[in-house]
């Protein structure tokens, strides 16, 4: 299985903008990749992208970051068998039931 993961441009790598450096910090743990951009363009200094295969796929805003953070948490928790349904995916706790077809 094959999942992407936010990451911040920390750096441009090339002058075309083909490649950033981009990281994110899990735990006490800093993560450091040379991706490439050409689906997205060169992104400005702190920009989120979601990382999948050294690949940045798509600019993320702050409250989907959260989000997919949350469900990473979540992954982790249930890994290391701490999983709290009351502490993960709380933004499914708060949106009101879906009744019928949604189409």
């Amino acid at each position: 299985m094959c999942l992407s993961v936010p990451m911040q441009v920390v750096a441009d790598d090339d002058p075309a903008g083909e490649f950033a450096i981009v990281e994110r910090r899990d735990a006490d743990m800093l993560r450091r990749e040379r991706v490439n951009m050409l689906l997205l363009g060169r992104q400005t200094i702190g920009t989120w992208v979601l990382v999948s295969l050294g690949l940045a796929r798509e600019v993320v805003s702050d409250d989907q970051r959260a989000l997919i953070e949350d469900a990473l948490a979540a992954v982790q928790a249930v890994q290391n068998g701490s999983y709290d349904p009351d502490r993960h995916f709380v933004d499914l706790l708060r949106a009101p039931p879906q009744v019928g077809n949604p189409s």
